[in-house]
């Protein structure tokens, strides 16, 4: 189970590029025409073969807008994950009484997203891909706007709330994995990544508030960040209302 993709969501898309562009130093995102049932649209970006991307509303009453609403502005929106067997995965979930939000089978592509009423913090997404190298999400040309300079890769994500213990289980239930007390919080160990739940200290209750970037050097994205203005007041870089984690390469 590997965290593939983190979406969070903003109300400017073109601003948020503008910053996640200039700070992680990214190359040309894909705009994904499949978000438009959703009322949305985006931009995705690979970071290494894993991607970040960011949804905004464009018409009314979507749930990408009603969770701007609920936390404030922007934030972390969703998780990702990529698995070998989605079966087992799809069994397991129905197994735990888990509802479907949206599920799709097609060639060679296929995801569940589960719904975010039963686990917390964010939208959940279990897909699978043929060949696993594939990244429908990303676009069929997305190796071609790979930039790997300034950051490498998404390797972990952070989500908070009231109970992270029994949030952490919910989530490693769902995932096949299993949840681990850490200093302050819960760790579910994936495939060359990590998720933490632990209780909010933003004011902006629960959610999804860190994504973890592996970075070739964290003081010149650092350095980058701050000439955009991207930095809180705690010295931590922030894209669309998300922290950013810098893990040195």
């Amino acid at each position: 189970m590997r965290l593939r993709q983190i979406a969070l969501v903003g109300r400017d898309l073109e601003a948020a590029r503008a910053d996640i562009t200039a700070v992680l130093g990214l190359g040309g995102a894909y705009a994904d025409p499949g978000v438009g049932k959703y009322g949305l649209h985006n931009g995705v970006w690979p970071i290494g073969d894993t991607f970040l991307e960011v949804v905004s509303p464009k018409t009314d009453g979507t749930t990408a807008g009603r969770l701007l609403d609920k936390r404030g502005g922007d934030g972390g929106y969703m998780a990702i994950f990529q698995c070998d067997d989605l079966a087992a995965a799809r069994a397991r979930v129905a197994e735990k009484g888990i509802r479907i939000a949206d599920q799709f089978d097609g060639d060679g592509v296929a995801f569940t997203h589960l719904h975010p009423r039963d686990l917390g913090g964010a939208i959940v997404s279990i897909d699978a891909m043929v060949p696993t190298e594939r990244w429908e999400w990303g676009g069929p040309d997305w190796k071609a706007n790979v930039r790997t300079e300034v950051a490498s890769e998404i390797v972990g994500a952070e989500l908070q709330g009231d109970d992270p213990g029994a949030m952490a289980a919910r989530w490693a239930g769902a995932l096949g994995l299993e949840a681990v007390a850490m200093p302050g919080g819960w760790r579910v160990a994936l495939d060359g990544g990590e998720l933490r739940f632990v209780t909010p200290s933003d004011g902006r209750g629960e959610g999804l508030g860190v994504f973890d970037v592996k970075v070739r050097d964290a003081a010149e994205v650092l350095a980058r960040a701050k000439a955009r203005g991207c930095v809180d007041a705690d010295g931590q870089v922030v894209l669309c209302g998300t922290r950013v984690r810098l893990v040195q390469a």
